[in-house]
């Protein structure tokens, strides 16, 4: 058999999905007898039968279900294929929607915003600012950066990137302090990150070493991170921190990062896709230049 006919797969494949060959000539705008046809002529070619015919519906055989299977995939993959030539070849417009956590939006996505619409100004671009959890089909979002780690695993996700958690305080609170080992820091104050679902205790690591869990003491919680930032700055304590979000006030000497040996979990950078089986131009380009701009 040198060749398959890929139009009398389709036909099968929607055969078994539709359970009748009338309602598989419906679904493919095509007569009954046109795909019952093709369907005998691909098991003659395979040597099998495929289907059988019950007084209700038609059944796939046990070789049925193994083709219906591989055929499902094959026809995926060109549908996506087709789509992807054609998105290939689309104007990056209308208005993109992105959703983030206030700290990582307002530090990494709004300047990769701007550069997105210098590069593409047909498209408009919204970006939603929020520490909540957003519903993405509800409010018409293209995509979502979540930072962190996932709770749900049956989301359409990608992770694009990693980002490290760093122990910090101000100059002049780190001054005031002598810290040699994680258990050092249980006395002192935290400007605890209520949006964490455990801001207190944190697991540090250190080569071969055993991890040590501490719990810290609250002097108070901020449930928005760029405001934990700006009382750990005020002296208020130490705090846990992102990098993306302290690496300039650490690089001018504004923060001191506390036990620099010890390292804390380090986290994800997500995408994440409201359900869809493709992607426009616009989500894509947005997400690849976020990507580049990570890797860089």
């Amino acid at each position: 058999m040198e060749s398959i006919n890929l139009n009398r797969l389709a036909y099968f494949a929607t055969v078994v999905d539709a359970g009748s060959f009338t309602r598989a000539a419906e679904r493919l705008g095509i007569t009954k007898t046109v795909v019952s046809q093709q369907v005998a002529r691909l098991e003659a070619e395979l040597r099998t039968t495929l289907l059988v015919r019950t007084t209700r519906r038609v059944e796939p055989t046990e070789a049925g279900r193994l083709l219906h299977a591989r055929c499902v995939l094959i026809l995926r993959d060109v549908e996506e294929a087709v789509a992807e030539v054609g998105e290939a070849n689309a104007e990056v417009a209308g208005v993109l929607r992105v959703s983030a956590s206030n700290d990582y939006g307002a530090i990494v996505l709004a300047p990769i915003a701007a550069r997105f619409r210098q590069r593409f100004p047909a498209c408009g671009v919204e970006l939603v600012i929020s520490d909540a959890i957003i519903d993405l089909i509800g409010n018409k979002i293209d995509l979502s950066i979540r930072v962190g780690w996932l709770d749900d695993s049956s989301q359409q996700a990608r992770r694009i990137g990693t980002f490290r958690q760093i122990l910090v305080a101000s100059r002049d609170f780190a001054a005031g302090i002598r810290v040699d080992k994680p258990e050092d820091l249980s006395s002192l104050p935290l400007v605890a990150n209520a949006v964490l679902r455990k801001p207190f205790t944190w697991n540090f690591t250190r080569g071969d070493s055993e991890p040590r869990t501490i719990t810290l003491r609250e002097a108070f919680s901020i449930n928005s991170t760029p405001a934990v930032l700006e009382a750990t700055l005020a002296g208020g304590g130490l705090a846990v921190l992102p990098d993306y979000l302290v690496v300039g006030d650490l690089s001018q000497g504004r923060l001191v990062h506390v036990l620099p040996d010890w390292a804390l979990p380090s986290g994800g950078i997500h995408v994440v896709y409201p359900a869809a089986r493709f992607r426009p131009q616009k989500v894509t380009q947005f997400v690849s230049m976020l990507t580049e701009h990570i890797r860089d």
